[in-house]
């Protein structure tokens, strides 16, 4: 049973400090803090619930990346718009224009 303790310990320490909540870390060291025979006991839920967390905060960091490229994306895409727009414009100008003369 020491084993799972000593796996939890060497997981937590694998994760950098900032993907983990501070509440979690607090958590863990009350945890360590804790007799053998209740810390074997609760360590593997609490390695759970990090790399649950953990995962989770990737995942947001990933889809807040993502939406940051789709807005940049769509301003190109905006602009290429409006461009086309505008060329467009200037050659029906120059047609009518040269219709009339």
């Amino acid at each position: 049973m020491h084993d799972s303790a000593a796996q939890s310990k060497s997981s937590d320490n694998v994760k950098p400090v900032e993907e983990v909540p501070q509440e979690l870390l607090e958590l863990t060291e009350a945890i360590r803090a804790l007799p053998e025979r209740y810390r074997d006991a609760v360590a593997p839920a609490l390695a759970r619930v990090t790399e649950s967390s953990t995962r989770r905060r990737r995942i947001l960091k990933l889809v807040q990346e993502a939406l940051a490229q789709l807005r940049l994306d769509m301003k190109y895409l905006v602009f290429d718009l409006e461009a086309t727009r505008r060329e467009r414009d200037e050659y029906r100008e120059k047609l009518e224009q040269d219709g009339q003369l």
